[in-house]
């Protein structure tokens, strides 16, 4: 799926969901964020999983996203996590102070443990 600018690749493996992200993750491409993760915002979902390795930049809706994600898993008590950040993205998350708020994992192996 690529549309304004950002590709998102799912998969799922057992009902464990990795969306993988490719582009800026901003104003324009967080409406199809949004869309791709409330499918999966549903009983037969185990955990979502997001890899964030090939996102440059988050902005502000990015975020607010992710936010409803994670808010979805604490609804629902499943695992929401995010992988790879980069060192733009991280930095963004540091100043934001959400770097403690979200599960943040370096590989996709170290997310799915224990889901």
């Amino acid at each position: 799926m690529a549309s304004q600018g950002i590709e998102i690749t799912k998969k799922n493996d057992g009902g464990i969901i990795r969306l993988i992200l490719k582009g800026y993750m901003d104003m324009n491409s967080s409406p199809d964020v949004r869309e791709v993760l409330t499918q999966y915002f549903d009983g037969g979902t185990k955990a979502i999983i997001v890899d964030l390795s090939a996102v440059p930049y988050i902005d502000s809706s990015g975020i607010a996203t992710l936010v409803e994600g994670l808010q979805w898993s604490h609804s629902t008590q499943k695992k929401f996590r995010l992988v790879g950040l980069t060192p733009t993205v991280k930095d963004i998350f540091e100043i934001a102070r959400l770097l403690q708020v979200f599960e943040v994992f370096s590989t996709q192996e170290e997310a799915t443990q224990g889901v």
